[in-house]
């Protein structure tokens, strides 16, 4: 299926590794062309190069920490200057600290809400004038986690800001949605990238096991006994992303193997 992403521009958060770095690929590979950040210049460098190199495709590469506001700032300004419109805009950012509600500080709760939540607020308003200038509308998607379906022990910050983060964005989908602008949210379960090994060493280190041992009960939880390939997200995010996928807003998609047993 010929997606319709030739020539479009597609903005990634968080794009040097893991989920981000799978999803530009994606979307390069259909034909895209890309705007990526991440907060070290060296590897998101090397992940335009290797994008560029293996699509073909045009690769701008920016600096910048989304937890930061003039850091999204500048990161839309370079997208401005480099395209001047955007189509996607695919949010992204790691792993808020992990800990319980008394491990927790007042500094690490705001630190979580700019990253989490305020870095969406951020992008939306700088990159939906971009979209604005096309005409014909855009997509945004927002990775979460399967904390906002079924909160994980251990990650307080995570399950309350993403919880936040899905109020926000359903109510974008209705005030962005007659201007053709979409907005939905994945809902990612266990995917094998850095930021999941990190907390599998983290709980077996707590839990006095090994991370193999983490990784297998997480498996035998899970409908398909195995965590998902990052590529396998980044189908269904270019899916969604393009025209194909016209209909769909105010959606929140979960994208686990099985993992989450609720019914909605």
């Amino acid at each position: 299926m010929d997606l319709g992403l030739q020539g479009r521009v597609a903005v990634v958060a968080a794009a040097s590794e893991g989920l981000g770095y799978a999803a530009a690929r994606a979307l390069a590979a259909e034909g895209a062309r890309l705007a990526i950040c991440s907060r070290r210049a060296d590897a998101i460098e090397r992940a335009a190069r290797s994008i560029g190199e293996a699509t073909g495709a045009e690769v701008l590469a920016v600096t910048a920490d989304v937890s930061r506001a003039q850091d999204v700032a500048r990161l839309v300004e370079a997208v401005d200057r480099r395209y001047g419109q955007v189509d996607v805009l695919v949010t992204n950012a790691g792993g808020p600290r992990v800990g319980t509600f008394f491990e927790l500080s007042d500094a690490d709760w705001q630190a979580a809400f700019d990253l989490l939540v305020m870095s969406v607020v951020r992008m939306v308003r700088g990159f939906v004038p971009l979209m604005r200038k096309t005409g014909r509308g855009g997509s945004i998607l927002a990775l979460t986690s399967y904390s906002l379906k079924e909160p994980i022990s251990g990650l307080m910050l995570s399950n309350t800001m993403r919880a936040a983060l899905a109020g926000l964005l359903k109510t974008l989908s209705q005030e962005l949605g007659g201007e053709g602008i979409r907005v939905n949210v994945i809902v990612q379960g266990r995917f094998d990238t850095e930021r999941v090994r990190e907390l599998d060493r983290i709980r077996a280190q707590r839990e006095g096991i090994t991370p193999e041992q983490v990784v297998r009960r997480y498996a035998d939880q899970i409908a398909l006994r195995r965590y998902g390939h990052p590529d396998e997200l980044a189908r269904v995010i270019a899916f969604l992303a393009s025209d194909a996928a016209s209909y769909v807003t105010g959606a929140a998609l979960t994208i686990d193997g099985g993992l989450v047993k609720g019914l909605l």
